[in-house]
């Protein structure tokens, strides 16, 4: 399984998260203590909001461990509101347009997970595209078609229901397809003011994701950056972390809930 890290607080350098802490992502890329392996070097991707409406992008083939330019870029570029992955290929090919964060707009998406049986359901879920946004469709991952049908059920105003819209479908293909076919979603995403974080499985065990509040800022990882920080809280299963301008701080909402109005 994959690795990430989402950040959103005051501006800092991406190193302080990405490449400096004991169990950094790129300690994790290579030492990964809650994967299924520890390596994750199918790829790496930063993503970041800065000055423009849409994030910039900076995403390779190459392992994180054995690339240079990522602890340069880390070192100099600041953001309020950024991503971190490094990829375990599932199935599909490693290249650059497979790998995360993906965008769209002024939206940031990364996934750790995968959709079962990806080559028997792939064209049932890439159906939730909408034509005006499968142009977009770069890649050959369940990730990216994930996030641009998340996309094209209007995030905009209700980014969890969007989401909670398409998990709920995508459950229902893959139970149509055959009994148990596992789906896991660990996932981030962002419009450069909000940062929302899933933790979901169906017919399966969630990918862990865990979170910690600072005074600077929130930081939400697939593991903590420093294991012996007591202040890492686990997102419970079938919830999402919200983090936005309008609110006193992070919430924890039951995902279920909206998992449950979505299907009705």
């Amino acid at each position: 399984m994959c690795r990430w890290i989402a950040y959103r607080g005051r501006s800092v350098s991406l190193a302080t998260y990405i490449t400096e802490p004991s169990h950094s992502l790129i300690s994790q890329s290579h030492s990964a203590k809650e994967s299924a392996s520890p390596t994750n070097g199918d790829g790496i991707g930063l993503g970041w909001f800065g000055e423009y409406p849409e994030p910039g992008l900076y995403r390779d083939v190459r392992p994180a461990w054995s690339d240079d330019n990522l602890t340069h870029l880390c070192r100099h570029i600041q953001s309020h509101l950024f991503f971190g992955h490094v990829r375990a290929a599932t199935g599909t090919p490693v290249t650059r347009t497979n790998c995360h964060p993906f965008s769209h707009g002024r939206w940031l998406f990364m996934h750790n997970g995968f959709v079962g049986r990806w080559q028997d359901v792939r064209r049932k879920v890439e159906s939730l595209i909408p034509d005006h946004i499968y142009r977009s469709r770069l890649g050959t991952t369940d990730s990216e078609a994930l996030f641009l049908s998340i996309l094209g059920a209007e995030p905009h105003s209700d980014p969890v229901g969007a989401v909670a819209k398409v998990v709920t479908t995508v459950s229902g293909i893959l139970d149509a397809t055959a009994p148990g076919i596992p789906f896991r979603f660990s996932a981030a995403l962002s419009d450069g003011k909000q940062l929302l974080a899933f933790r979901y499985a169906h017919n399966d065990c969630e990918n862990s994701l865990y979170y910690q509040q600072q005074s600077g800022g929130l930081i939400v990882a697939s593991e903590p950056l420093d294991p012996q920080d007591e202040r890492w809280r686990e997102i419970p299963s079938g919830h999402v972390l919200i983090d936005a301008s309008d609110s006193v701080g992070p919430r924890l909402v039951p995902f279920m809930k909206h998992r449950q109005l979505a299907a009705a």
